[in-house]
């Protein structure tokens, strides 16, 4: 067993949560606490009120995310590292954020990044035409706007493939809020009838990814997530 075996055990995992200020973040940081981990949120300067409700139980580290010196304190003694791939701008945000978190987080850390369903893992990932369509489209109006770079987001994730940590790329498809309806499940690839409903709520992504951390089965995966009571779930249970 090693360290981060142990810790998980007994509760103590010491994790980094790269994006807290974010909603998804927020909500990573209460299963986080829920289960009685240590936990260091890095966020930009100007969101760090919106961790107030956290105030003296987590450790908030301000600055950018892909600021290598801020991850590399950030992450210093982590046993998972939590990542927010956001594809801000247009300067490499997201793959500046992945690369700086595999360079700095320590050797066996789990790391566990988030994005969405167009990060294509292999052939056997199919597109719907709308998806397609819609992907290029708000892709083509974000970069002529300079707002995100969703090839930022594919870069980010092409390297984190390549790498050799022990990776966890969760892929969240649509997100609503709501109560927790409980673990979403998933499927390796895109396409797959159990995804059809494309519909997760966002607590439960931050649940799946929280689990993540202690799921050994998922190093190297890059699951497609759905909500496990979405229709596309359930009718997948049945046949099961």
């Amino acid at each position: 067993m090693d360290a981060r075996e142990e810790a998980g055990r007994e509760g103590r995992l010491k994790v980094c949560i790269v994006g807290a200020s974010g909603k998804l973040g927020r909500y990573m940081i209460r299963h986080a606490l829920d289960r009685g981990y240590e936990v260091v949120g890095v966020c930009r300067e100007k969101s760090v009120e919106k961790l107030d409700e956290f105030a003296g139980r987590i450790t908030v580290m301000p600055g950018a995310t892909d600021d290598r010196e801020v991850i590399r304190r950030a992450v210093a003694g982590c046993d998972g590292v939590l990542t927010v791939l956001v594809p801000w701008g247009m300067r490499g945000y997201s793959s500046g954020t992945a690369q700086a978190v595999m360079d700095y987080a320590p050797k066996g850390a789990r790391l566990i990044f988030s994005c969405g369903w167009h990060i294509k893992r292999d052939e056997q990932d199919v597109y719907g035409l709308k998806v397609l369509i819609m992907a290029k489209v708000v892709g083509w109006l974000a970069r002529l706007a300079r707002v995100i770079d969703l090839n930022d987001q594919v870069e980010a994730c092409r390297r984190v493939f390549a790498s050799d940590t022990r990776w966890t790329v969760v892929r969240g498809s649509d997100l609503e809020e709501g109560e927790s309806e409980g673990l979403p499940v998933w499927s390796r690839h895109v396409g797959d009838p159990i995804l059809k409903s494309n519909r997760t709520r966002r607590v439960d992504y931050a649940l799946f990814m929280v689990e993540a951390l202690v799921n050994d089965e998922l190093i190297h995966e890059a699951p497609a997530i759905v909500g496990c009571q979405t229709p596309s779930a359930l009718a997948h249970a049945q046949r099961a």
